[in-house]
């Protein structure tokens, strides 16, 4: 069975259509109800108007029926009822009866419509003789009963409320015509920033992520070009931490890999296998450089990411400490270092950001465990972790039993690629390790330093946060 074929998509319709429409379709159908309102009541009041002289022509036939003898009699000739009822646009017919049905004056066959108790006329329509009538039924008892019928042709009434809508109505709609012209146009010319925005960003080259230059009209279109614009510095951003990470990884990983590259090559050129066992040692030895050198560039390169969508709130400082510091002990017993602790015995919280504290913490331990090593030969290597309120900030300190640096190294050691004494020494250090710390801190809003330890040799590395108003804190990442 063949697949069916997707329908086309519809074409969506442009915004200004869209706001013309929103805006013209409700005034028109305002118009529309305002139109029918106008001869709802052209028509009522008209009607009423014209009623009402009918029923003055009634009561004019009624003052002319007297008492003659015992029988009611007409007093006018049908050539002055005439000309008492004389209308020069519509026919008008009138009938008096006498309480009995019988026909005293006027037309035969115009009957009268029958009143209700307590009203003295009544009007109503009907066909008479192929004509359409107006009619009103007058009832007068003086000086005795009798009934007075005045009938009359309605297109005086109609012409008139056609002529009351065309004057109402025709004005109206060219109104709303002039309106909906004059809203296109400026609806257009609200509009041009986002067409220039449009046009500005098809013509755009990949590269170019500098901000877009309008002249909006509106504070709505000011708002979406500063969020455009925002959008493409993130994305600049993005892309420069992204180039920089590529060109970071490019120059540093090139030597290691020429290392392992040499290391095999050489191997592969000997036949004593104790010589092949030793390049393999020193092969291992260079990927594990080359893999910590990979891990830091990518932190780094996170860190420099984090920034945009980082949100800070109070975290349980001292639960975190201790809970990372668990984990890292396995670590320490294998090099041979005596980690420990102090400060953690109350509760300590800090604004932060329990993945960027984590990092910072484990940055701060790696550093110390491969340089912290005390120069004299048998000594124990000690790493302290230290954390203490200070009025309104916290303090973080992770403090080694190592050589220590001077002033003018602390200063140094904290940029990008730059290595200490022992790091230069071992040879396996990148120079990044510490410059994530610093960037982790600036990420957190707090401040780093570095200085010496404070009873005998050694560094210590600290870091000020700031304590938050208390709230519900952050738990620490899970050790799974």
């Amino acid at each position: 069975m063949a697949p069916t074929e997707a329908a086309p998509a519809r074409p969506l319709p442009s915004l200004r259509r869209r706001v013309l429409w929103r805006v013209m379709g409700p005034l028109a159908l305002t118009w529309l109800l305002g139109s029918a309102l106008t001869v709802t009541v052209a028509t009522v009041y008209t009607r009423k108007a014209f009623d009402r002289s009918l029923l003055d022509d009634a009561y004019a036939v009624a003052t002319n029926v007297e008492l003659r003898g015992d029988r009611l009699a007409f007093a006018l000739t049908g050539h002055q009822a005439a000309q008492v009822l004389f209308d020069h646009g519509e026919t008008v017919l009138f009938a008096v009866a006498g309480a009995d049905g019988s026909l005293i004056a006027g037309q035969p066959g115009l009957r009268p419509d029958a009143t209700g108790r307590g009203e003295p006329w009544v009007f109503g329509d009907r066909d008479f003789e192929h004509l359409a009538l107006r009619t009103v039924t007058l009832r007068r008892l003086a000086p005795r009963p009798f009934t007075v019928v005045v009938a009359q042709t309605t297109r005086s009434r109609s012409r008139l409320v056609g002529q009351l809508l065309l004057a109402s109505v025709v004005p109206q709609a060219g109104l709303l015509l002039a309106l909906g012209l004059w809203l296109r146009r400026s609806i257009r010319r609200e509009l041009e920033p986002l067409a220039s925005l449009e046009q500005a960003l098809e013509q755009r080259d990949t590269n170019d992520l500098a901000p877009v230059q309008l002249t909006p009209r509106t504070r709505d279109i000011a708002h979406l070009a500063d969020a455009v614009n925002a959008l493409m510095a993130r994305i600049d951003a993005g892309v420069q931490v992204q180039r920089e990470f590529a060109g970071n990884v490019a120059h540093e990983l090139r030597t290691p890999l020429a290392g392992i590259r040499s290391l095999a090559e050489y191997g592969l050129a000997q036949r004593d296998p104790s010589v092949w066992q030793q390049q393999l040692r020193r092969i291992v030895a260079s990927e594990a450089r080359a893999s910590h050198l990979v891990d830091q560039l990518l932190a780094l390169a996170l860190a420099d990411e984090a920034g945009a969508s980082l949100q800070l709130g109070p975290v349980a400082l001292d639960a975190l400490v201790r809970e990372l510091l668990l984990r890292t002990l396995p670590s320490a017993d294998a090099r041979g270092v005596d980690l420990g602790a102090a400060g953690l015995e109350q509760p300590l919280y800090a604004l932060g950001s329990p993945a960027l504290l984590e990092g910072l913490l484990s940055n701060l331990l790696d550093n110390a465990f491969r340089y912290g090593r005390p120069a004299q030969a048998g000594e124990t290597p000690r790493v302290t972790v230290t954390a203490e309120a200070q009025g309104a900030e916290v303090c973080l300190s992770v403090t080694d039993n190592g050589p220590g640096m001077d002033a003018e190294q602390c200063e140094r050691v904290l940029a990008r690629w730059e290595q200490g004494a022992a790091a230069l020494q071992q040879r396996g250090g990148t120079g990044l390790g510490l410059a994530i710390a610093v960037r982790y801190v600036a990420l957190l809003g707090g401040r780093m330093a570095l200085g010496a330890a404070p009873e005998g040799p050694g560094l210590r590395a600290s870091v000020w946060l700031l304590r938050p108003a208390m709230q519900a804190p952050q738990a620490p990442p899970s050790a799974g």
